[in-house]
């Protein structure tokens, strides 16, 4: 299972401007039985909020937003809440034409949330320095 450092729930930010791609993430998070907190956002004004406000400990981020993109995204969470790691989430590898892919934490594709588990507890450990089976 996964949790909060201090062993409570870990407060994940899902910034998706989908609401039904938002709900399948939300999903695959308690399907996975991860013990979070979890608060859906959908655009810029959403986010700055609630990096603030909520104080997420992980952010789970679309890559292609209306007039915000992933990399702003990141560059807003790292402004706001530097070291809290960031995973893209994306229906794509290749994104839009003419767009590069944001480097975050970690990348799982839409197709794919059965994955979101595992790389957050890896991305986790790595953020908190944990050995492999922790």
């Amino acid at each position: 299972m996964i949790s909060a450092a201090d062993g409570g729930r870990l407060r994940v930010l899902i910034l998706d401007d989908s609401r039904d791609d938002a709900e399948l993430t939300e999903l695959a998070l308690v399907d996975a039985g991860v013990a979070a907190e979890i608060r859906v956002v959908h655009g810029q004004a959403g986010l700055a909020e609630a990096l603030t406000a909520f104080a997420p400990q992980i952010v789970l981020s679309d890559v292609n937003l209306p007039g915000f993109s992933g990399a702003e995204a990141l560059e807003m969470t790292r402004a706001l809440r530097p070291g809290v790691p960031v995973v893209f989430l994306t229906g794509s590898a290749l994104g839009l034409p003419g767009e590069t892919l944001p480097v975050g934490d970690g990348l799982v594709y839409k197709d794919t949330l059965g994955e979101l588990p595992d790389v957050i507890r890896s991305v986790l450990r790595v953020q908190l320095h944990l050995p492999d089976g922790g």
